[in-house]
């Protein structure tokens, strides 16, 4: 079947002709946007657009709804939100996001690591205007409101000179800079003024900063300019100026390197500057260039003024909502614009292009920075929250995947652009003003170098050196597995390659290729033999391969669709794949005498009420599975039906509250009621699952990414009230549960919940948790004898942490505990293309890969508490203690929601005694 790199390539044989006519598809006779369904989608586009098979275009219709449901790209409109449907949106932002090699290809490499921020000596009095770095000279070049100049040194940023700018225009007091540019084909700077007026000076000759041109006779101040030379033909170059009546001019230099302008009539002075009338220039007067034009702004000001040259566009910000960007797209043979605008709920104060994605992002006044395509205007790619003020500034990482943002509250973000999310926040470190602040922001990519002003200070932030680290894998690395039967680890990456390195040496020693064409690897796993291993790709199969890199079989768990798997379990009689649907997906072992095996059905049917992200399994048939909500459900797995669910807090809160009014019989204690029950809600419901107004947050702080049970948790411990089971996934939680009770005993805050979801794994022998996050952060905590005591209230003390140690620079996606000999060893897959190995509780040997190879046969660093070895194994291969069964005859009967044993016995024995106690205290 295709690959997303098919869809890949199926994008670059599309030109821009082949995107109209597929935008048209999504059109009805009367031009209204409409959507498709899968079949209307291939007929149309393999009949209209062409360039593809209906197999390639099949392909990409599936991609999109994949994408939209994982993303939440789909737009609120009725007809798009059925099932199976696509729109010309949706296909628009799959295409940017998900498709694009160089988005695929090109990761986000680490959070910058700033070093103290520096204030620069500076001779400006006034607001800095601009900031700009000369190449030829390699200085940074400064001014100000009044017209001072500063040169910079490159290397360490001290003041070499200053200049005054001349204009003899006005009177040195009443001199206004709005705006400078550097025209560094020709040699010159050009700065704009109040006095409605453009003035290019030349940096290279013997007198300082000389003019010689004055462009006059502007209608309006400009307040904004831009300059954009052709790479290819350095005399084509376009001058953008934006001005506070809301228009947008721009000049189109045909010879800029022999001359800017003609002159019309003979100079009577050498020294003397050429006087240029904007009307000349609107009537053609100067053939060396001409003039187009338009007002969409009016009356706002023209914020932000960029010419791109790969769209052959105009691209102007304001504060106005309905034009708070505007692009105008030159027509070819013509010099006139057509114009398109894009509305926000209460304009934009500035606006950045990147180049390899194609997208356009504005910082918003209503404190929002938004992603924009510049073909689409209905609405954003996607939302970047964060900031708690209007923001002022935003600026691209032209060779990465990053974005830098600052609000007027003086915080500093950075956005991973590819994932939405804001991986680094700056405060608290720039310097307090007073009254209204003007904020310039210059990054210098080259040299990762970042310059602030704040009126007329200035504030440098540099980063330190990245040091050279190994690359395990070419592209992210996916997931990591121990082989105890060849002492061999295993990882695969998302480009669809398995290697297999020794453990004892970190050394390769044989890499597969292409194991799903270009599909991702989202997971693996190994049979309980360990001489079969099973990838999972986005491309919706299951692989079991031999380690001679033979395939065996090829499971559909997709039924031919695109679809991410989080998970694949393996139990005794059948293997469990899951993560894009609310229901398992089972294969049976009696159908594996086929090469392609199809999905059997799942007794138990549809459970859970979002997807299905995980699962874990306890000899001899207990199966928990959780979701993207955070409810957990325990299973049977021998007879597949659910047995009890582990529900979030918000919805046990009225079944609480029921019982609380049954049991007040007292009417004197009416007035104690509300803080008696928030105060039996408050210990059994934890913090972070109430918002303050005691409603459940509605982010994914619930989400479930990883089960484990806790090895050594015998079924003793779990019928007193002890916790079994331990889950991990959104905000940096870690909670702990007694799946006999069906009740939360424990919950603590492992990583910062700005961090988003985290990743864990436990120890053989149940001593050790391991929890890691986006930053490449690990945490080893002591779980030993943690939540072990039956306690009717929820432990929000976290365990005793052991260790905090970065092996990685960026996220970690999978982290596996084995015993290696007489060593508890600890591996970690990471997206910075790095898999590392270290001794618990915290100490990292080395990355897979790296030159210098390690030796774990030479005396070091022992694990402190020897694992013991357990006498039965789960199918997986892992070592697993002996789990309880399900007594009594109600085990797998008929009752309540999901038709088993409910859990409103235990609920009701909790509250019982808690009342009791309120009472007895009041």
């Amino acid at each position: 079947m295709g690959t997303r790199m098919e869809v890949a390539q199926l994008e670059s044989r599309m030109n821009t002709e082949d995107y109209g006519k597929l935008q048209g598809l999504f059109l009805d006779p009367l031009g209204a946007p409409r959507s498709l369904s899968r079949t209307e989608f291939i007929d149309l586009a393999w009949s209209s657009v062409g360039c593809g098979s209906k197999e390639e275009y099949g392909l990409l219709f599936d991609s999109v709804v994949v994408t939209q449901e994982h993303r939440g790209l789909l737009l609120d409109i009725d007809a798009v939100k059925e099932e199976g449907r696509v729109d010309w949106g949706g296909l628009c932002s799959f295409l940017l996001l998900e498709l694009s090699d160089k988005v695929k290809n090109t990761r986000t490499s680490s959070v910058p690591r700033w070093k103290p921020p520096h204030t620069l000596s500076c001779p400006h009095r006034d607001p800095v205007q601009k900031v700009l770095y000369l190449q030829s000279a390699g200085q940074y070049l400064t001014v100000s409101k009044g017209g001072t100049v500063g040169l910079r040194d490159r290397e360490d940023m001290t003041l070499l000179n200053t200049h005054r700018l001349q204009n003899n225009t006005v009177k040195p007091k009443d001199l206004w800079v709005t705006d400078m540019v550097l025209l560094h084909n020709v040699h010159k700077i050009a700065v704009s003024f109040t006095s409605k007026e453009v003035c290019f000076y030349d940096i290279l000759s013997k007198q300082d900063f000389s003019c010689k041109y004055k462009l006059q006779g502007l209608k309006f101040t400009p307040w904004c300019l831009d300059y954009w030379v052709d790479p290819s033909h350095p005399d084509q170059a376009v001058l953008t100026i934006g001005d506070i009546g809301g228009q947008v001019s721009a000049l189109h230099f045909t010879s800029a390197q022999i001359s800017l302008f003609e002159r019309l009539s003979p100079r009577t002075d050498f020294d003397s500057v050429d006087i240029i009338q904007w009307n000349e220039l609107v009537k053609g007067k100067h053939p060396s260039c001409y003039t187009v034009t338009h007002q969409v702004h009016t009356p706002a000001w023209v914020r932000k003024v960029r010419y791109l040259g790969s769209l052959e566009a105009f691209v102007s910000c304001s504060t106005k909502p309905q034009s708070s960007v505007v692009i105008g797209w030159r027509e070819k043979e013509s010099r006139s614009l057509r114009v398109t605008s894009f509305f926000t709920k209460r304009g934009v104060w500035d606006m950045d292009h990147h180049c390899g994605l194609n997208l356009i992002a504005t910082a918003g006044v209503d404190h929002q920075v938004l992603l924009w395509n510049p073909y689409v205007t209905s609405e954003p790619v996607c939302t970047l929250s964060g900031h708690t003020s209007p923001v002022t500034a935003i600026r691209f990482m032209q060779t990465k995947q990053q974005l830098l943002s600052y609000s007027k509250d003086k915080v500093l973000c950075l956005w991973d652009v590819s994932r939405q999310l804001c991986v680094h926040r700056l405060a608290g470190v720039f310097p307090k003003t007073q009254g209204e602040t003007h904020t310039l922001l210059f990054f210098h990519e080259e040299r990762q170098l970042l310059l602030l002003s704040f009126n007329s200070l200035l504030l440098l932030l540099e980063t330190t050196k990245e040091e050279r680290r190994t690359s395990s894998h070419e592209h992210p690395v996916t997931c990591v597995l121990y082989n105890s039967l060849f002492r061999q680890v295993v990882s695969s990456d998302s480009a669809s390659s398995v290697i297999c390195w020794l453990a004892d040496t970190g050394q390769k020693v044989k890499q597969f290729h292409r194991c799903h064409g270009n599909a991702e690897i989202s997971t693996m796993a190994l049979d309980g033999t360990q001489t079969r291993l099973f990838t999972a790709g986005i491309d919706g199969e299951v692989k079991v391969w031999d380690f001679n890199g033979r395939c065996l079989h090829r499971m559909n768990a997709g039924l031919g669709r695109a679809v991410e798997i989080s998970q694949v379990l393996l139990l005794r009689r059948s293997i469990l794949v899951m993560g894009w649907e609310r229901m398992l997906t089972v294969f049976r072992l009696h159908s594996f005498s086929k090469s392609f095996v199809e999905p059997s059905e799942w007794k138990g049917g549809v459970q859970h009420r979002s997807d299905l992200l995980c699962a874990a399994f306890q000899p001899p048939q207990t199966l928990v599975t959780g979701s993207y909500d955070g409810e957990i459900i325990v299973w049977n797995n021998s007879t597949e039906k659910a047995l009890r669910k582990l529900r979030p807090h918000s919805e046990q809160r009225e079944v609480l509250k029921q019982k609380f009014l049954v049991h007040l019989t007292d009417l004197s204690l009416v007035p104690y009621l509300s803080l008696s029950f928030n105060a039996l809600l408050k210990s059994d419901f934890p913090d972070s699952h109430l918002g303050v107004n005691g409603k459940e947050d509605s982010d994914n702080s619930f989400a479930i990414t990883r089960l484990f049970f806790i090895p050594g948790r015998t079924s003793a411990a779990a019928s007193t009230g002890g916790a079994d089971l331990v889950s991990c996934g959104g905000s940096g939680v870690v909670r702990l549960w007694n799946t006999f009770h069906s009740r939360l005993v424990g919950q603590f805050t492992a990583h910062n919940r700005d961090l988003g979801s985290i990743v864990m794994t436990v120890s053989p022998c149940g001593k050790y948790l391991v929890t890691a996050d986006r930053e490449g952060t690990l945490k080893t905590w002591d779980i030993q004898h943690y939540c072990l005591d039956p306690d009717y209230g929820i432990t929000k003390e976290p365990p005793k942490l052991l260790c905090n140690f970065r092996p990685h620079l960026d996220r970690v996606t999978f982290l596996e505990m084995c015993l290696h000999g007489d060593r508890l060893l600890l591996l970690s897959a990471s997206l910075d293309c790095s898999l590392a190995l270290s001794y618990l509780p915290g100490y990292t040997v080395g990355l897979f890969g790296q030159e210098e190879q390690w030796c774990l046969e030479r005396p070091g660093p022992l694990h402190q508490q020897q694992e013991p070895e357990r006498n039965q194994k789960d199918q997986g291969g892992r070592m697993s203690p002996p789990a309880p069964r399900e007594t009594g005859p109600d085990a797998s009967a008929a009752g309540g929601e999901v038709g088993i044993k409910d859990q409103q016995d235990q609920t009701d024995a909790r509250v019982d005694k808690k009342i009791k106690c309120i009472q007895v205290k009041s």
